[in-house]
């Protein structure tokens, strides 16, 4: 059975998050990481440095803006977090943290590169973390940014354990649901 909308609301996660990039240049990429953002519950969403012509994000239709503060730095200087909150880079290094060893800070920002290029050298140094997404290469931002989202929401939400064996838990005594197998050997 399909989880209802408000279900999955009552999982409050633990903390805030936002998430930024740094030199953006492209509106699709900008739009589908704002749209993401507003989807995995971020606090706010920022950009450093973008291109003029990325700041119009056409591909979030869902209006995102308008459920959550978007801020534009002009540079690394002027990026003003919440006290406390942690400033997490995302950058495919080999000295970087692999994002499933990675325990989330409760407040963090996390800040990816260009599309075309790395963090740069200032950012990379005011940053409390440098994780990366154990791939073979560098992925779209968008994509990136959604991957390292969905992993904190996944890690420090309130959600039940996942079963042993495949498939998920089975609402109506809180065991993993069988296999069809096994449940054509019980004569279910």
């Amino acid at each position: 059975m399909r989880e209802s909308t408000t279900e999955a609301k009552a999982r409050p996660t633990r903390g805030y998050f936002a998430i930024g990039v740094e030199r953006i240049s492209k509106q699709m990429n900008l739009g589908n990481l704002v749209r993401s953002a507003h989807g995995f519950g971020a606090s706010f969403v920022f950009t450093i440095g973008a291109q003029y012509r990325a700041l119009e994000a056409k591909s979030d239709t869902a209006k995102s803006v308008s459920h959550l503060p978007l801020y534009h730095w002009r540079e690394v200087d002027d990026i003003c977090l919440p006290v406390g909150c942690r400033l997490v880079g995302i950058e495919l290094l080999d000295n970087a943290i692999d994002l499933p060893s990675f325990r989330h800070p409760l407040q963090a920002a996390y800040v990816l590169g260009p599309e075309k290029g790395s963090l740069s050298d200032s950012l990379h140094a005011r940053c409390d973390h440098v994780i990366k997404i154990p791939t073979s290469f560098c992925i779209n931002v968008a994509t990136a940014g959604a991957i390292v989202m969905y992993d904190r929401v996944r890690s420090m939400g309130r959600f039940a354990d996942r079963p042993v064996g495949e498939g998920g838990p089975d609402r109506s005594f809180g065991l993993s649901r069988a296999s069809p197998v096994e449940d054509s050997k019980r004569g279910v």
